[in-house]
């Protein structure tokens, strides 16, 4: 890496580090409730002030950003789970008819908005942490099986693939073992970005109460429910609206900075068995 590369790269770390190690750790160190105080207050023990039914901010913090991670990470790696082989299949097959069977009914639900998907599952059935993950999922199945079969696409076109189904290469071995891998880069850099864009879903749908309790430890279930105290008591409000956006800005200048050096040409055929 260049210096300024590996700044970016260090500084990205550091970013993503604090809300990390939070998110991940804090429910270790968090000790037990003690009893609560008067809503919206600063001091008395607390060092972050109270919340607006008067628990402890600081350990509410603390016990708020695992549910946010572990939802975000679940639903980024559903989604590709289930695009991968979706965009893999549109691009490789040579039936135009398994192909449209494929990807139009994905081009549906891509015209329908994320969020309202989301809200209206949430009308028919209550999703906990799981089926919050389930549902951030399926809504980014259909954008990145799109953005697989683009890049696949433009791998399957190269002689290569020919070569290798003439060879008599499994479609296995010719989507996994070359096409796959041809577009690494791509799906490490669109991952950047969906990773930033379902942490702004799961974190809007827990604002708005779908998927979690009403007065959950959750980053931002905090941020709206202490929003009328923000005048009186900001860091109720504050401290969590910021773990979100250094946990979202972090991510992506980490994957800017790895995806900064030079471009590969993709894997050879040698280099596939």
């Amino acid at each position: 890496m260049s210096t300024w590369r590996t700044g970016r790269f260090a500084f990205g770390v550091a970013v993503v580090a604090v809300p990390l190690v939070i998110a991940l750790l804090g429910p270790v160190f968090a000790g037990e409730p003690g009893p609560r105080a008067a809503s919206f207050t600063l001091g008395g023990g607390h060092w972050l002030g109270t919340d607006f039914v008067g628990r402890d901010v600081w350990r509410q913090v603390l016990h708020g950003g695992r549910p946010v991670v572990l939802t975000a990470l679940a639903a980024t790696t559903l989604s590709y789970l289930v695009a991968l082989p979706v965009g893999l299949l549109g691009a490789l097959t040579h039936r135009r008819w398994l192909e449209e069977l494929v990807m139009r009914p994905l081009d549906v639900l891509l015209a329908v908005p994320s969020l309202l998907l989301i809200l209206l599952a949430a009308t028919v059935f209550a999703p906990g942490a799981v089926g919050l993950a389930l549902l951030v999922a399926l809504v980014n199945v259909p954008d990145a099986a799109r953005l697989v079969r683009a890049a696949a696409a433009e791998a399957a076109a190269r002689p290569a693939v020919e070569a290798l189904r003439m060879q008599g290469e499994t479609w296995w071995r010719t989507a996994v073992g070359y096409v796959g891998r041809s577009m690494l880069r791509t799906l490490a850099a669109d991952a950047g970005t969906r990773l930033t864009g379902v942490l702004y879903l799961v974190a809007t749908a827990a604002f708005l109460g779908v998927g979690v309790a009403p007065d959950a430890a959750d980053w931002a279930v905090m941020v709206d429910r202490n929003r009328t105290g923000l005048f009186v008591q900001p860091w109720a409000v504050v401290v969590p609206a910021l773990l979100i956006v250094a946990l979202t800005t972090g991510t992506n200048l980490l994957f800017d900075a790895a995806l900064g050096g030079d471009r590969g040409r993709g894997p050879s055929m040698r280099s596939i068995r």
